[in-house]
């Protein structure tokens, strides 16, 4: 039988996705086993208890919230790579509109995958360069002049985004935005370690309201 692309993206990426996964268990189980420290057995049940519902909950989200966006081989490369919200995703959805392809075609699950791999590798590169030259840069990274764009990386780089696809169809993005405005603004308990969750709040809500608009015709 023929083995298609798909089919090795799916093979391999399973592969590397238990092997990370049985990576990230058993280093901990080391340093236990080593150090002569196992956790206490109630202590580690209570804490699972109190977190893990949250994190599954956020993980099947995530899932059904990034594949579409990021396809198959993204998404395998991205959970296991880390940090998809605030880069693999952005360096994805740029490519694929770069490209002029659509997320679920073949020809942009390519783009997303290989935008994703360059990503991972330049973000590796300069992780390393950062362990390299952490102890010369110190006074200069901490020097109060640049602090604030420090503080507005992440601003920036969505903002930058942001332009690219509200001005497409701002009556859209109109909903979706004020929506969060409200909620961040509001409800204090919100931040940042929320964002696993709210984007795809934010996702359904957007679907929702463009339903509703392309109903009543106030969609061109």
């Amino acid at each position: 039988m023929k083995t298609t692309y798909m089919d090795r993206v799916h093979h391999w990426g399973k592969i590397w996705n238990f092997s990370m996964c049985a990576l990230f268990l058993l280093f901990p189980i080391a340093v236990a086993i080593i150090f002569r420290a196992l956790p206490d057995t109630k202590g580690l049940l209570l804490g699972l208890l109190a977190t893990t519902p949250m994190y599954w909950a956020v993980g099947i989200i995530e899932t059904f919230t990034y594949i579409p966006m990021l396809g198959a081989g993204g998404s395998y490369l991205s959970f296991v790579t880390g940090n998809i919200s605030n880069l693999k995703l952005p360096c994805a959805i740029n490519a694929l509109e770069q490209a002029g392809v659509k997320a679920n075609s073949e020809e942009g699950e390519v783009v997303s995958t290989i935008a994703i791999a360059v990503s991972s590798i330049v973000t590796t590169l300069i992780i390393l360069l950062g362990v390299i030259l952490i102890v010369p840069l110190t006074p200069i990274l901490n020097a109060p002049v640049l602090q604030p764009a420090f503080a507005n990386i992440i601003p920036a780089l969505f903002g930058g985004l942001g332009v690219v696809f509200v001005s497409k169809n701002w009556k859209i993005a109109v909903a979706p935005a004020v929506l969060m405005l409200v909620l961040f603004i509001f409800v204090p308990a919100l931040n940042a370690g929320t964002v696993g969750i709210m984007v795809p709040v934010s996702v359904l809500f957007t679907l929702g309201v463009s339903r509703f608009m392309y109903k009543k015709g106030m969609l061109d």
